[in-house]
């Protein structure tokens, strides 16, 4: 028994400096992007990564797939950006105001969705973003078909100019760190570790004594919330909130990043990001058909890379 303890021991340990090195490689790329890169871009992927990585906690680690999320990506968007033009908040603070409601609606959609397994699940979640979708269309805050356009970037602080993109870059550099070492510290956790044994073994997890329910519903809630931080970055970086932030394309879009990059792996949602948006970005400039390009892309990728393109990757080294 204490040889399989050990033998565990060390494999947590090489998954953690794995790990580390890895963040430390991504985070020195992205910190010198911006000199051979269009900072935009960069800042789009890096909104988009958070996203993906929000939802990856729900499908890769909780085995639940919401057919809906983007409901918080664009409530994230839709309070940021009327919290910081209305109000006049300081763009942290609108921020954490959109990710606020964004996690109120995830409690709340999650205690209505988590009742159900499955495909009944996923529909459940669809429906209410529909609604969440109508609700962007009618309520009058929100701009109907025009959105919430010139939204102020503001001052960090009262101190930083975030209308300079050298300082808006750097924000949200730090934003979308903090947010991935939330997600890495919660599935790293008991709370992660239970949440995986939910998703391998529901009925076995139940008879052990967990509250399956709960632990859905928080891991729900945590999805939404970061989601909704991502949401409001995409409105300060673009300063606009529109109704393609809560759009059933733009939730069919996350699926598809995370399965490129590997479903329940931590950096897959990060490549499967950078795949989409530069795709996004070229065939913006192209007369190629993007839907017809798109999906070749994917079905080459799930052909060769069956378990995403981080997760093939991660198997093939620890075979070697």
């Amino acid at each position: 028994m204490s040889d399989v303890v050990l033998a565990h021991r060390r494999m947590v340990h090489r998954v953690d400096r794995s790990t580390v090195i890895g963040a430390v490689v991504t985070i020195a790329i992205l910190a010198v992007a911006p000199l051979v890169i269009y900072p935009i871009f960069v800042m789009k992927l890096m909104c988009y990564a958070l996203f993906a990585a929000a939802f990856n906690l729900l499908l890769g680690y909780a085995g639940l797939l919401s057919f809906g999320h983007a409901a918080f990506l664009g409530t994230g968007a839709y309070i940021t950006a009327h919290v910081a033009k209305v109000w006049g908040f300081d763009p942290l603070m609108s921020i954490l105001c959109g990710s606020a409601v964004a996690c109120i609606l995830g409690f709340i959609m999650g205690l209505v969705a988590i009742r159900r397994k499955g495909i009944e699940f996923s529909m459940i979640t669809l429906a209410l973003a529909q609604l969440v979708a109508f609700a962007a269309h009618e309520l009058p805050f929100t701009g109907g078909e025009n959105g919430i356009q010139e939204v102020p970037r503001g001052q960090l602080f009262g101190l930083v100019d975030l209308n300079v993109t050298s300082n808006m870059y750097s924000f949200v550099l730090v934003i979308c760190g903090l947010g991935m070492f939330v997600l890495w510290r919660t599935v790293n956790s008991p709370f992660g570790h239970v949440l995986q044994a939910i998703r391998d073994h529901e009925i076995r997890a139940m008879s052990i004594g967990y509250n399956v329910a709960q632990y859905k519903l928080t891991a729900f809630t945590i999805s939404a919330a970061l989601a909704g931080i991502a949401g409001g970055l995409k409105a300060l970086i673009y300063q606009i909130a529109t109704l393609d932030d809560v759009s059933f394309h733009l939730s069919g879009e996350v699926i598809l990043i995370v399965l490129l990059g590997g479903v329940g792996r931590f950096f897959g949602p990060l490549v499967g990001a950078a795949i989409i948006v530069s795709l996004e970005s070229f065939l913006a400039t192209s007369s190629l058909p993007a839907p017809v390009l798109t999906g070749t892309v994917f079905i080459a990728c799930v052909l060769v890379f069956r378990r995403g393109i981080v997760g093939e990757i991660a198997t093939r080294l620890n075979r070697n």
